[in-house]
């Protein structure tokens, strides 16, 4: 097929703190070096933030760089975290708060913010745009595109108005080459086309297998006598028990508060059902009192990269860096993402403008690895190496010990080194050998049901487009899934995507893929590595306007 195309110096593929960072730091730095550069920014979203998910607590240090008077500009970061607490759960009734001297001080959150992360997106697209940025939301980067060496040169956008059989619809609109001298990959956890690049160029190679976890965040309206502006809750034990992850409660502005679970997707019970997990710790009286008056109004899940250090892939390749949650940059200790994806944007920026300016393309951005090597990122990203590796391999409680001793004495150094060499698919244990788990029934007032949940994301897709949850053998799901593993994939996915079904008293395996969230659990968790994720046409998706 003939298809259009479109010259850039710079293509952007997502809309999140990662590529919106580089696109705003790129035109400043051309702008103070007198060059003119072409930048065009892509986003599979029905509009910018419409797939931001984060819980989020904000380290400004990254968006100071950017923008020293972002409060001046109207910036959306204004409630300043003022208390906090961290509690362990021991049951669904019990716990104890620890006191600050005995957590460890990468969970202090001195000087952070609440904020909603598709707000500050919004924001600073609209400061992208103001600084000469093409931004386009809608439109689906589905497949990276090559020069006759080999080099990433740009990307492929997705066909508009095609049928669940392959076939043109009225209104067909085909997909759209954007070219570019570099192409920066900024899609967030799991980014389908970072993913096929990790493995084409083999990024990596000697590095430990990522991790990820699957987060869970709902948007409350609290009574106003309860909601305190400025206070933060997180914790760990129950319901997760030796399970990684961790809960929190953050109060931000206008009578809203954010409530969710993170949790690890190196757990061995397939039998668990992470969605469930999160309803039912609402309930305990920590959290209920805050939430019992108030009212739900918006869900969602998504996963997080947080291998960390150890797991960081390279993050450039020929013609292009993986950035942000692309590659993994979250700080697993502080469990904050935001402002280091917005470094990497900013050291990317930083790296191409010397290279676009000496009329460079398509070559190794050997100075973004200069640059990162010497940046406040990589120090952050060496002191927290350890952190997830001591949860996964110590559990809650030793391992939690390990980086009190870590984090607050040893300043990120310890004696010993470690690494967790197992993939999260691979931890699954047969559904034979571990213990079934029973769930109480959503009460529909501080716990909810999955369909309830997902029209609480917005979520939207034209059911006559082909699937884009593609199996790479059908036959795999009923035939060794749900023999091993009572077919995990009806449980750890948090929207009902997948369903095993009866029919003429034989199992068949459904995909409901107009639920999906876009959460990236199914390509990362299933045993069987079967389930790929595609992008589905542009647009498509959740909608988490105030999330």
């Amino acid at each position: 097929m003939k298809r259009e195309s479109m010259e850039f110096d710079v293509v952007i593929v997502g809309a999140g703190p990662a590529g919106l960072s580089a696109a705003c730091s790129l035109m400043q730095r051309a702008r103070r070096a007198g060059l003119e550069l072409s930048v065009c920014l892509v986003e599979k979203g029905a509009e910018v933030g419409a797939h931001i998910l984060s819980g989020a607590l904000f380290d400004t240090r990254a968006l100071s760089e950017l923008f020293p008077d972002w409060r001046e500009q109207g910036a959306p970061v204004t409630t300043r975290v003022n208390r906090e607490h961290f509690y362990m759960l021991s049951n669904s009734q019990g716990g104890i708060e620890l006191p600050a001297w005995l957590t460890p001080s990468s969970l202090h959150n001195k000087g952070s913010y609440i904020i909603s992360l598709g707000k500050l997106c919004r924001w600073l697209a609209t400061q992208a745009e103001a600084l000469g940025v093409a931004v386009f939301p809608g439109f689906a980067a589905s497949e990276a595109l090559f020069d006759k060496q080999g080099a990433v040169c740009g990307v492929l956008t997705g066909d508009m108005g095609i049928a669940a059989d392959g076939t043109p619809k009225t209104g067909h609109m085909p997909g759209m080459e954007l070219h570019a001298r570099y192409t920066l990959f900024a899609e967030g956890s799991r980014g389908h086309l970072g993913k096929s690049l990790i493995d084409r160029f083999a990024l990596d190679s000697n590095r430990d297998p990522q991790h990820y976890a699957i987060g869970f965040k709902e948007l409350w309206r609290l009574a106003p006598e309860r909601h305190q502006p400025g206070l933060v809750i997180h914790g760990g034990g129950w319901p997760l028990g030796s399970n990684g992850g961790g809960f929190f409660l953050y109060h931000g502005d206008d009578g809203l508060a954010s409530v969710g679970l993170v949790m690890d997707l190196n757990y061995q019970n397939p039998h668990l059902d992470p969605f469930k997990e999160f309803q039912r710790l609402k309930h305990h009286p920590l959290l209920a009192r805050h939430l019992w008056d108030g009212t739900r109004q918006a869900w969602g899940a998504r996963t997080l990269t947080k291998g960390g250090l150890n797991s960081l892939p390279e993050m450039v390749l020929p013609g292009a860096l993986l950035l942000g949650c692309d590659a993994g940059t979250l700080n697993g200790a502080r469990i904050k993402g935001i402002h280091t994806a917005m470094k990497s944007g900013l050291l990317a920026a930083e790296a191409l403008v010397p290279a676009l300016a000496e009329g460079r393309g398509g070559d190794r951005l050997a100075g973004f690895e200069m640059l990162m090597k010497e940046s406040w990122l990589q120090r952050e990203l060496e002191r927290a190496r350890h952190f997830v590796p001591a949860l996964h391999k110590l559990g809650p409680w030793a391992g939690g010990a390990a980086n009190w001793l870590s984090q607050n004495l040893l300043r990120g150094r310890l004696p010993f080194s470690l690494h967790d060499k197992t993939p999260d698919h691979a931890a699954l244990k047969p559904a034979a050998s571990c213990a079934p788990v029973t769930y109480p029934r959503a009460d529909g007032v501080l716990a909810f049901d999955r369909m309830s949940s997902v029209h609480a994301a917005n979520t939207g897709h034209d059911e006559d487009q082909p699937c884009h949850l593609q199996l790479t053998d059908p036959a795999l799901p009923l035939q060794d899934n749900l023999a091993h593993y009572n077919e995990p994939a009806q449980r750890y996915c948090p929207a009902g995507v997948y369903e095993v079904l009866q029919e003429a008293g034989l199992p068949v395996f459904r995909i409901n893929a107009a639920n999906c969230v876009h959460c990236k659990t199914c390509d990362i968790k299933d045993p069987a590595q079967n389930i790929t994720w595609v992008p589905p046409e542009g647009g498509s998706g959740p909608n988490y306007s105030g999330m």
